[in-house]
């Protein structure tokens, strides 16, 4: 089959940068039968070092010292932004107007007034295909709650909980870094940075918070700073989000959290979904393992569990019988954004990645959050 080579520009040449890097070096050798495939052409970052891991794993990309060089770069067609919460809205600002198409880091803006900012841009360029980053909903195990809800197996929904949980944090004497500073991370904490990633799958199944009660946690209020003396943290390190929500027919509790402090967690996305005549969860803690409960009146009631195959989104190489991970998912959510940049409505799955519209929504619900800690209240939406 042909293959459409779609220049990719790179803004942020740290962490999630490399991840794009490794995604599109693997595309072709691993993705099955896809008729389009990323080439990095470009690199812009003011830290030399990020550069430089860039010069040596794709030679062929040019290296520029910020993101108004790279857009200069016609070759560039379409834009990958990883850059912290702070630079969201001007970088981001920047590549709509210079009218590529974009995948951008979560939370699509540092606050809701620079998400809002972000918005209005987007809505005067209606053609422009911007979506945000969030993989974890193409574990197989996801998907396979996303598409059992989709056929309408869970009959009436009871209760949804969803998490992102990790427990980097937990040492007291890691540095504080960008993240701990609302000027760089912004106010929302942990929910601007792992939130979105809870929020994407129930709100593409229609799951809406229509109100909140946030317990917000700072574990630590003290870290060693660049000198070694203890500075403040400033921003929140676990929250847990109580929500009344809706799928438009029915109400049902909504239990959302995020945390950065949960100890044995390594880095634990997870949904539970139960429901009147169905039931399932999925964690990546355990990524081939999908429970769940089938139910009919007058029946026993019994949770089973399954091996979920290496069966994705986006057909691979490799074998069904082994073990699907987070590179397997970064991969197949480059392989969702490439598949509808290339090819809009006629992608060849439904579970496209995180909308601008879905991102506005977590920024609603954080920006109520917030609210509902400083009152101790229930929020409306």
């Amino acid at each position: 089959m042909a293959k459409r080579d779609i220049g990719f520009g790179v803004i942020g040449g740290g962490l999630m940068g490399r991840e794009f890097a490794a995604a599109a070096a693997r595309w072709s050798t691993t993705l099955l039968d896809f008729d389009a495939r990323p080439r990095i052409v470009a690199v812009a970052d003011p830290d030399p070092r990020s550069l430089a891991w860039f010069e040596t794993a794709v030679p062929e990309a040019k290296a520029y010292q910020d993101a108004t060089a790279l857009l200069a770069d016609k070759n560039v067609e379409a834009v990958y932004v990883a850059v912290p919460h702070h630079l969201h809205q001007e970088v981001y600002l920047q590549v709509i107007r210079s009218g590529r198409a974009f995948l951008g880091e979560k939370p699509f803006g540092i606050d809701l007034s620079a998400n809002q900012a972000i918005t209005k841009a987007l809505e005067a360029s209606p053609g422009l295909l911007a979506r945000c980053s969030s993989e974890f909903p193409f574990f197989p195990g996801a998907t396979r709650i996303a598409e059992w809800a989709r056929e309408g197996r869970f009959g009436r929904i009871i209760e949804v909980e969803a998490g992102f949980w990790h427990s980097s944090d937990l040492d007291p004497a890691k540095p504080l870094n960008w993240k701990r500073r609302v000027a760089l991370n912004g106010e929302y904490g942990c929910m601007g940075d792992l939130g979105l990633h809870v929020l994407h799958l129930p709100l593409r199944l229609g799951w809406r918070p229509r109100n909140v009660r946030a317990l917000l946690t700072k574990v630590f209020d003290h870290r060693p700073g660049p000198s070694g003396t203890m500075e403040a943290c400033e921003t929140w390190d676990n929250a847990i989000l109580a929500c009344e929500a809706s799928d438009g027919k029915q109400d049902f509790p909504m239990l959302l959290s995020m945390k950065r402090v949960s100890p044995g967690d390594a880095n634990t996305w997870f949904i539970r979904v139960k429901g009147s005549r169905f039931s399932a969860e999925f964690s990546t803690k355990d990524p081939k393992r999908l429970s769940y409960l089938d139910y009919a009146a007058g029946r026993e009631q019994a949770w089973q569990s399954m091996d979920i195959p290496h069966k994705p989104a986006y057909p691979t190489i490799t074998g069904s019988i082994f073990e699907f991970g987070f590179q397997d998912a970064i991969l197949q959510m480059w392989a969702a954004f490439v598949d509808e940049l290339a090819n809009g409505k006629n992608m060849r799955q439904p579970l496209h990645c995180a909308t601008p519209i879905e991102a506005s929504e977590s920024h609603r619900l954080f920006t109520a959050a917030l609210r509902s800690q400083r009152g101790a209240e229930t929020v409306a939406l």
